[in-house]
């Protein structure tokens, strides 16, 4: 069973950037899929985006253009590179391998 430690979260003002990074406890040079889910206040959990082993990723249309997915399989780690941050993007931020999750880290972007 993998484990998965996100970090990387905190308050940031409209427009700001952060990056996610999400570790695994062992090697994901061979897991295919791993992804980030996002689940704001009193809402359910959504799917953000993904990437799978041979590098092809994919993005919820709200977020397209504005985050960046990517993996290091050397360091057993996938970010999640956030830009053009909204309001709407606050949420607490996931990491998820097949039935695997992290503790999630929270993100919050102010007005």
């Amino acid at each position: 069973q993998v484990q998965l430690v996100e970090s990387g979260g905190g308050l940031v003002q409209t427009g700001g950037s952060l990056r996610l990074s999400c570790a695994a406890s062992g090697s994901i040079s061979s897991i295919n899929s791993i992804g980030w889910y996002r689940q704001a206040p009193g809402k359910q959990r959504e799917w953000v985006a993904s990437i799978n082993l041979a590098g092809n990723t994919y993005y919820r249309a709200s977020v397209k253009g504005r985050f960046t997915i990517s993996r290091d399989n050397a360091k057993g780690t996938v970010y999640l590179e956030m830009n053009s941050l909204k309001p709407e993007d606050t949420a607490v931020y996931y990491c998820n391998q097949e039935n695997n999750w992290g503790q999630g880290t929270q993100v919050t972007v102010s007005t």
